[in-house]
């Protein structure tokens, strides 16, 4: 997958500006606070109309603007594509592939991937469990359209669940239908499990390889993922059997759920358990180690987008060379050849001169 150029108005600090992307290797130049990560946020708005930094699509329009849009011609599957998004204040985004407009922004999932690294990705090691479930979730949604589908369901029912368990003792009427809400969650978490699993097994056998030859053969890294407490291995189990365990699960938590006001039991307290060498990352990793399992997730999740679709996708670094030593800047330098990346840094002329490519010099929103 390549993107060739792309087109901003009224995104982030862009208030109106354009530029072309080398096939292979493009470093952002520009000093701090000048739109270096805002440009990346755009490329990767691309796979799903929406952002790493933020949850609300208003957050992405320009302070003084109404309106937003990013506009970018792609090669994906071997043939070139034109993706437009338009963002407004007052109303919902507009999504059009080829000048077609999209139903919504799943229909995006697939037709342009970016896997993106940055100093923030720590959080994945260091961080609660809800960094790991975005990770996943984020992966997963730019490879499979229902997935997106199912989980954006499943999370309007967490939140209609959550206010009947936070208002029914104003509202008593209101558990007459929590248990039509609890069972359609476990419907709609039976599959998310199921693509949670697939997808963290291979994600482990990945980020394993990577972080093997990242650290000379002398650390082994582990991904676990880990539902609820009736379901020790769901790739083990059908559909059928994840859900009768889930409304196990379900049952088991009710009272709690009533006494607490709270939604106890379900995918969004899912985790990935990460170790290294065995012991738990998050308690026992160095910084050195945790960085190198970061960055391992981030690759295997690379390699996953290329097994499943044959081409790689954009590998977006923003300002990570600067965070790992010579050997990971190495590794990562010797790796990303054969796809097209977009680097983000202070000054790059030295990456060009190890990988060739172009640089794209950014000043106050404006590409110079």
């Amino acid at each position: 997958m390549i993107i060739n150029n792309i087109e901003l108005n009224g995104f982030r600090n862009y208030i109106a500006g354009s530029c072309s992307f080398d096939p292979g290797v493009n470093v952002i130049t520009g000093s701090n606070a000048q739109g270096k990560t805002n440009l990346l946020e755009a490329v990767y708005y691309l796979t799903g109309a929406r952002s790493f930094k933020t949850r609300s699509a208003t957050d992405v329009i320009n302070a003084g603007s109404e309106t937003g849009s990013v506009r970018a011609g792609i090669i994906s599957g071997g043939r070139e594509q034109f993706i437009d998004i338009y963002l407004s204040r007052s109303e919902r985004k507009k999504i059009f592939v080829n000048g077609v407009k999209m139903k919504n922004a799943w229909s995006l999932s697939g037709r342009f991937c970016c896997v993106l690294f940055c100093p923030d990705d720590l959080e994945l090691i260091k961080g609660g469990a809800a960094e790991r479930r975005r990770f996943a979730d984020l992966a997963i949604s730019q490879l499979r359209p229902k997935y997106a589908e199912i989980l954006a369901a499943f999370n309007k029912h967490l939140e209609d669940k959550a206010k009947i368990l936070r208002d029914f003792r104003d509202r008593p009427d209101m558990l007459d239908v929590l248990d039509e809400f609890s069972l359609n969650m476990a419907k709609y978490g039976a599959d998310i499990i199921r693509y949670r699993a697939a997808w963290c097994a291979r994600a482990a056998e990945a980020a394993f390889t990577v972080h093997r030859d990242i650290s000379g053969k002398n650390e082994q890294l582990r991904m676990q993922y880990r539902t609820v407490s009736t379901i020790a291995d769901p790739l083990k189990l059908s559909r059928a059997e994840i859900l009768d365990r889930l409304l196990e699960h379900q049952e088991s938590h009710r009272r709690a759920e009533l006494e607490s006001g709270q939604c106890l039991s379900g995918v969004h307290k899912d985790d990935i358990l990460i170790t290294v060498n065995g012991l738990p990352a998050a308690k026992f990793a160095s910084q050195g180690q945790i960085r190198t399992a970061a960055l391992a997730m981030k690759l295997a999740e690379r390699e996953i987008c290329f097994d499943e679709l044959g081409e790689y996708p954009v590998l977006l670094l923003d300002d990570v060379l600067s965070e790992l030593d010579p050997v990971r800047q190495e590794y990562v330098l010797n790796c990303i050849s054969g796809g097209q990346v977009l680097i983000s840094c202070c000054s790059g002329e030295e990456i060009l001169e190890r990988t060739g490519g172009r640089i794209i010099r950014i000043r106050e929103g404006k590409f110079v």
